[in-house]
């Protein structure tokens, strides 16, 4: 397999590293992390800045290693991450640009891309924990509208979105898989209250929403009506499978400065140490390979990433834990201090075996998908 750029591929890298070199200085200085008026106007700002020099939609449309160079590039660069627009951009517009109608195409992916609006996503439930498909928020049709009434938890930027993701159940009586039905949530729609939630970081990126009789236009649905179940692995398949590509660059890059510490702090003279580095460095450079595999196989299979996913987020999201943990080995007391670099990172961490579906859900999905074993009892 040849992994050098074509000449496309590299007029492309060097076209978008001096456009980079000459923009990223401009930017305004972040805001505060517990700013989320701020974050949201800073995130959109910088989707704007992309969509302006033509950048916005390699997401979507770009060929897959144009895609990985964009990321590689953007995240070398210290480059903004799509922060509270990342629903919209890399879950619920390619499920959208791959389920939706045209009108709902039209309406929906250039406000996404010009950074104009804000997605969350309305799928976990209090009472379903791990098991998506025990989710209780009931829509009823009523005319031309859905009324919803439920509540949703774990809902990532919800208090700064404009639209959610909305998981509801429209058929109580069927197989409780195909009884839902995915709908397009206004968040600004009578009837919905946002409460934050606080993390172990001290952060509010995630909130509770409650829906109180709320009408969703049926306009509004993706795909048919109880067929939502399939609709969603379409979303999740995005969430596991290329969602989380430009973090592992990222990592790959803690990893460099971590062993850059360990040389000046003198924990590079502990063995063990650098056989944790040198393992983890091999580990993300293999996560990077199947990165690009798995996005490839999205591309040959009409832009929808495969169970692939599932391994990648499995394994991704262990490493990255042992990545913090060995942060903390490397800082030692001063892994107890909110205010040095990855100490926060390594809290976040501990939710990446959960997030985007359990690491027991991911290891279903590969046992009964991909091995062919036999569904659990």
């Amino acid at each position: 397999m040849d992994l050098c750029d074509t000449p496309e591929e590299a007029e492309f890298r060097a076209r978008l590293r001096k456009w980079l070199a000459e923009v990223l200085p401009t930017l305004p200085p972040k805001p505060d992390p517990a700013d989320w008026p701020g974050r949201r106007a800073y995130d959109l700002g910088w989707q704007r800045t992309l969509y302006d020099a033509g950048y916005a939609d390699v997401h979507w449309d770009a060929s897959p290693a144009l895609r990985m160079i964009y990321l590689e590039e953007s995240e070398k660069a210290g480059a903004p991450y799509v922060g509270a627009n990342f629903v919209g951009l890399l879950h619920a517009g390619p499920t959208i640009a791959a389920e939706g109608t045209d009108a709902q195409r039209a309406r929906w992916l250039p406000p996404i891309l010009r950074g104009e609006e804000v997605w969350c996503q309305g799928f976990s439930e209090p009472d379903a924990g791990s098991d998506l498909a025990a989710l209780r928020t009931r829509a009823h049709r009523d005319g031309d509208d859905y009324v919803v009434t439920g509540s949703k938890i774990w809902t990532s930027h919800a208090e700064v979105a404009d639209w959610c993701e909305l998981l509801v159940r429209t058929d109580p009586d069927a197989p409780r898989h195909r009884g839902i039905t995915w709908l397009a949530l206004p968040m600004d729609a009578e009837g919905v209250t946002v409460r934050p939630l606080r993390t172990l970081a001290g952060s509010t990126e995630f909130a509770e929403v409650f829906l109180d009789e709320v009408r969703v236009p049926a306009a509004n649905r993706v795909g048919a009506e109880n067929d939502g179940w399939r609709v969603t692995m379409v979303t999740l398949s995005f969430e596991r499978g290329t969602a989380f590509v430009g973090e592992v660059v990222a990592c790959r890059r803690v990893l460099r400065q971590l062993a850059n510490t360990a040389k000046e702090n003198g924990r590079w003279d502990d063995p063990a140490l650098r056989r944790r580095l040198g393992r983890l460095d091999a580990e993300f450079r293999a996560l990077w390979r199947l990165t690009q595999w798995n996005v490839s196989e999205a591309a040959a299979g009409g832009g929808v990433p495969g169970v692939g996913g599932s391994v990648f987020k499995l394994r991704y999201s262990g490493a990255r834990q042992e990545l913090y943990d060995t942060a903390a080995d490397v800082l030692g007391p001063d892994a107890l201090d909110l205010d040095r670099s990855w100490v926060l990172d390594r809290l976040s961490s501990l939710s990446y075996t959960i997030a985007a579906g359990t690491s027991q859900i991911q290891r279903n999905i590969v046992a009964e998908r991909m091995l062919g074993l036999p569904r659990g009892r």
